[in-house]
């Protein structure tokens, strides 16, 4: 109990104190810090659209999320989250604009299918390589993100492009492939089958055999194999899943939000990398990822309200979640370089986007 205490205020120090800061500069801006946090959580949470584009923005964060999770726990580094989501996504917008004349149960499923195979491979290689070849995963997954995203931009530009789209494009997916709308609102379909996914991972990081063979892992590699267990393919299995959670991220949202590939399909950082930083946040707890992803999310939504509803730019936003990132990697520097590494790269991510802007 006292340790979840202590885990608990570890990760709610760094975002009160990335709060506190972030009310100093819009108090130095001439605004009242207390009123444009009510428009964030107003906005994104209290109003029925606002609550449910907040549910389905956290969709594809909570998948990508869980699918670091369940790979961290077993001290296992699948930095490629981003890319095999977006050969999940690419893909199944493939299946949905080439096939046609399918009802939409076959044709949706088919793309889910396809989106959770291609994540699935592509999550295999730095398995594989480590599993036989003993070689660092944190920096093939990692490299491989690069190469997913110029394979994507060749196969967008070239093969699959929309040329009737005054930009790069795959064409739109049919309708029969699209998740319908529900409640007028942004939720779709997608956000329900998350829902079921998030209880399956439940019962496999909490009740399963599966989950305690993560654990056991994650602590102590070379005891785990010393007792039998067959931690090679244990990191295969764990893997496999981390790219079919992925893969799915990406399906869903093609299908219940973008419709077509584009350059900014997945977004600046990007939803691999903001997986990882609500993975972070939820302490690769299930429970916690799903607190942390519609909260993450608000943050999202509620900085679109800022932009709209007051004078202080929604860049406001992304100086606070820097700052978490920045007060989460203090926390982490004395535990594992690596991690220290990944939020780098996070905050890289999330600068260039308001340099983007």
């Amino acid at each position: 109990m006292k340790k979840t205490i202590t885990n608990i205020s570890n990760v709610l120090l760094p975002i009160i104190i990335a709060f506190v800061i972030g009310a100093v500069i819009i108090i130095l801006s001439g605004n009242n810090p207390i009123e444009i946090y009510w428009t964030l959580i107003e906005k994104s949470l209290l109003t029925k659209n606002g609550l449910l584009k907040t549910l389905h923005t956290a969709s594809p964060l909570i998948l990508t999320a869980l699918a670091i999770a369940i790979t961290f726990k077993a001290n296992i580094f699948n930095m490629g989250v981003e890319g095999q989501m977006l050969l999940g996504g690419f893909f199944a917008g493939v299946v949905g604009f080439t096939f046609t004349g399918l009802s939409p149960v076959v044709h949706i499923l088919l793309c889910i299918l396809v989106g959770i195979v291609m994540g699935v491979l592509f999550a295999l290689i730095p398995a594989i390589l480590k599993v036989k070849f003993r070689v660092n995963e944190l920096v093939v997954t990692l490299m491989l993100n690069y190469a997913a995203i110029e394979i994507i931009r060749f196969l967008a530009e070239g093969p699959f492009r929309d040329f009737a789209s005054g930009y790069v494009s795959t064409p739109m997916i049919e309708e029969s492939a699209m998740f319908k709308r529900l409640f007028d609102s942004n939720l779709t379909g997608f956000t329900f089958i998350v829902i079921i996914v998030f209880i399956i991972m439940y019962f496999v990081f909490k009740k399963s055999k599966l989950g305690y063979e993560i654990e056991a892992i994650g602590k102590n590699r070379d005891f785990s194999e010393a007792t039998g267990m067959k931690v090679g393919k244990k990191i295969l299995i764990i893997m496999i899943i981390s790219g079919a959670l992925s893969g799915l991220a990406g399906a869903g949202w093609m299908m219940s939000e973008e419709m077509r590939y584009t350059t900014s399909f997945s977004g600046t950082p990007g939803l691999g990398w903001d997986g990882m930083l609500i993975s972070l946040l939820g302490m690769h707890n299930p429970i916690g990822i799903v607190i942390a992803g519609i909260f993450y999310s608000a943050l999202i939504n509620g900085s679109e309200s800022i932009a709209i509803f007051t004078t202080v730019p929604r860049e406001i936003v992304l100086i606070i979640q820097s700052l978490i990132i920045l007060f989460l990697s203090i926390k982490m520097f004395k535990k594992d370089d690596r991690f220290v590494l990944m939020l780098e790269k996070l905050t890289n991510k999330i600068l260039r986007k308001g340099e983007d802007k």
